[in-house]
Formats: structure tokens, C-alpha cells, sequence
């Protein structure tokens, strides 16, 4: 199995970056539509709207992207021995709570979908910066690995 991953160590990195692109551009584009969503009134046709772009955009592009990007991650971890790495224990954690945050996205999408949100367009418009927080961090211990 080792030598499968290694053998086909670029496949697994190429397919984990557009995963993890994918992921992150929902992670992004979610939030914002939250914003949008506190804006109208409840039951409206633009509510109603903003419901099924959101299922659609977590259902068809955000889970399956996450899981993609957990998978081809995890194979590429386990092909180059990353777990003896200090910075990939940091990346690590922070692919936790950016896990986390989507499944708090997938709440909050619930939560609208019952129409029972109850958090500001303030609150979803600072929660907007939680993924690019975190995506930046993440990219600078790959990239940099400081320790």
C-alpha cells in the first residue's frame, strides 16, 4: 500500500489541492449566503430561494469536496510519513477546527431551513472570516513548515 501512494504521490497531491479548492470556495461562498439570508423576511419567495441554493451548495459541493480533500489528505499523510512532522501536527489541528466550522455551516443551514435562525447578519459576516483565517494559516505551515 505504501508503495501505491508513493508511486502515485503527484495523482494524490493534484486531486487533494482542486478537493481542498473546492472545499475552501464553499467554505467562503456559505457564510456569504447567510448574510443574504438574514436580509429577507422569512417565508419569502427570496428565503425560500436562498434555502435551496444553500442545501445545494452544501450537499453538492461542500461535503463531497470535504471528503474528497479528507481522503486524498490522509493518503498523502500516510504515503510520506507526515505524522513525524511538528508542523503537520499544526496543520492538523487546524483541519479539525476547519472541519468543525463546516459542520457548523451545516447547523446554521438547518436552522434556516426550519426558519428558526437565530444569529445576526453581523454574526455571519465575521464567521465569513473563520475559513480564510484558518485556510491561511494552513497554507503557510505547508508551505513554510516551520517546525
Amino acid at each position: 500500500m505504501m508503495a501505491f501512494l508513493q508511486d502515485h504521490y503527484q495523482w494524490l497531491r493534484a486531486l487533494h489541492i482542486i478537493s481542498v479548492i473546492a472545499w475552501m470556495a464553499g467554505m467562503f461562498y456559505l457564510p456569504r449566503l447567510y448574510v443574504y439570508h438574514t436580509q429577507v423576511a422569512v417565508g419569502s419567495e427570496s428565503s425560500e430561494l436562498f434555502k435551496v441554493m444553500e442545501r445545494k451548495l452544501l450537499r453538492l459541493i461542500i461535503n463531497p469536496a470535504m471528503i474528497a480533500a479528507w481522503i486524498f489528505g490522509l493518503a498523502l499523510a500516510f504515503g510520506t510519513n507526515a505524522w513525524s512532522e511538528g508542523w503537520f501536527h499544526a496543520k492538523f489541528a487546524l483541519i479539525l477546527l476547519m472541519s468543525t466550522f463546516h459542520g457548523f455551516l451545516s447547523r446554521w443551514r438547518r436552522q434556516f431551513a426550519k426558519d428558526e435562525n437565530v444569529h445576526s447578519e453581523k454574526f455571519y459576516r465575521i464567521a465569513n472570516e473563520v475559513p480564510t483565517v484558518l485556510m491561511v494559516l494552513i497554507v503557510f505551515l505547508v508551505v513554510l513548515r516551520p517546525f
